[in-house]
């Protein structure tokens, strides 16, 4: 696996974690699935998160994580995967909130996003199931619990 991460920290907040282990959490998303890539992961606050929620998805609201998917003709070769943006505070919160490590929860948040960057979706329950069953699996591996339990 070749991966040229960027990571880019609009807001430092205590607990965001270390580039490495966001390196560590985008190669045991992408695995096997991907042989090179190409994508940022954006720390923003919740206002910035929350103009892109409004304006990419109709919700005019914070949310955790935001996947932005490259979208290019199919004969643009790219190992460009595209962008996610994180608001730590919402992320912050929610683990909190629900009481869960707060690096088990970034580690989702990251892996999760990173699933949609690669095609997976939760739209419907299939999807969902196997897009969950695959995170339960990847975070396992990771050392950090059940995100749905």
């Amino acid at each position: 696996m070749i991966l040229a991460l960027d990571t880019q920290r609009i807001l430092e907040a205590d607990g965001v974690p270390s580039d490495a282990a966001f390196r560590q959490w985008t190669e045991a998303a992408l695995g096997e699935r991907v042989d090179k890539a190409e994508l940022v992961i954006r720390i923003v606050d919740e206002a910035e998160i929350r103009t892109l929620n409004r304006e990419y998805r109709g919700m005019d609201r914070p949310t955790n994580v935001l996947s932005f998917p490259i979208d290019l003709p199919p004969e643009v070769e790219s190992d460009l995967l595209g962008d996610l943006v994180i608001s730590a505070p919402v992320v912050q919160r929610e683990a909190e909130e629900q009481q869960k490590p707060l690096q088990a929860h970034w580690a989702h948040m990251v892996i999760h996003g990173v699933l949609h960057l690669i095609g997976y979706e939760h739209e419907t329950d299939r999807q969902a199931q196997e897009m969950e069953t695959l995170e339960r699996s990847l975070l396992e591996g990771l050392g950090f619990p059940d995100p749905y339990s």
